[in-house]
């Protein structure tokens, strides 16, 4: 039923993104609700009720909130947002995602050794997001990554990483932790990291980022006391190995404007959307 469930959020996911590249395409003639659910063969009524269905509000109320101006507004509160954070107990509902994953970096003769004598199980499944590749170690998770339809590209990305590890795939066990993250959201996931200490950190700053807040990259590196190195903390969640989990998408341009997502834009502003809708 579980994996039932996963499908069919999957299966409006792409309806959605369907959606949101068309907008984005003709966003100048500001298309309407019934050239949108035309354009992606659905009724205007039917397309209202899977939006619904899916994030809770209606498409106007969706495409509002990824709009630029919006961004904007929200990105007023977040000098405050990773500070505020941390003053927070741990029992503060905004702390969740925090509770909810817990880091372990690979030492640094593991980081050398690219895995070596290190047995992953991964495989492949069906999120409310997007198919994807979920892999873990006894440790926990260590790579979480999205596809559309290209499997063999994230594959790559995955074993980039490990590249000498014992891999065993199991796309049953992948999809009941799927299920656990995206649907049941019931346990407490810890990440074993492959990266430098400087990109553990960032990755660390970024799971201090409340749901449905964002904040940008400046602001990130301000966090970490190195307010220059903005490119340096760009580069680092752009090679974050566990989407979602470590919630990537939530750091934007200085701007507000949805800067590049490893996982894809349209994926991005859902998940923005998504989070931020789900807060009122």
């Amino acid at each position: 039923m579980s994996e039932d469930k996963l499908y069919l959020q999957n299966e409006n996911y792409n309806k959605i993104v369907k959606a949101i590249k068309f907008i984005d395409e003709n966003f100048k003639e500001q298309p309407s609700i019934d050239t949108i659910a035309e354009y992606i063969g659905m009724s205007k009524y039917h397309f209202i009720r899977v939006f619904k269905e899916y994030v809770g509000v209606t498409p106007i109320q969706f495409l509002q909130s990824i709009t630029l101006n919006y961004a904007k507004e929200h990105l007023k509160e977040s000098p405050s947002i990773l500070e505020s954070s941390l003053d927070l107990g741990l029992s503060s509902p905004s702390r969740l995602h925090d509770l909810f994953v817990n880091v372990i970096g690979v030492t640094p003769k593991e980081y050398k050794q690219l895995g070596q004598n290190v047995q992953i199980t991964y495989g492949y499944g069906y999120t409310p997001f997007g198919n994807a590749l979920i892999a873990l170690t006894k440790r926990g998770i260590c790579f979480l990554g999205f596809y559309d339809t290209n499997k063999e590209d994230v594959y790559k990305r995955f074993k980039q990483i490990w590249a000498k590890a014992d891999l065993i795939e199991d796309n049953k066990k992948a999809t009941e932790v799927l299920d656990s993250i995206f649907i049941k959201k019931d346990k407490r996931f810890s990440l074993y990291l492959k990266g430098t200490n400087f990109q553990i950190n960032v990755w660390k700053a970024l799971i201090n980022i409340p749901d449905g807040s964002i904040t940008t990259y400046q602001e990130v590196a301000k966090y970490l006391e190195n307010p220059k190195a903005v490119r340096a903390v760009a580069n680092a969640i752009g090679s974050n190995p566990v989407g979602y989990l470590i919630p990537c998408h939530r750091v934007l341009g200085k701007s507000g404007a949805m800067t590049g997502y490893r996982w894809g834009i349209e994926r991005k502003k859902i998940l923005v959307a998504y989070e931020a809708l789900k807060k009122k």
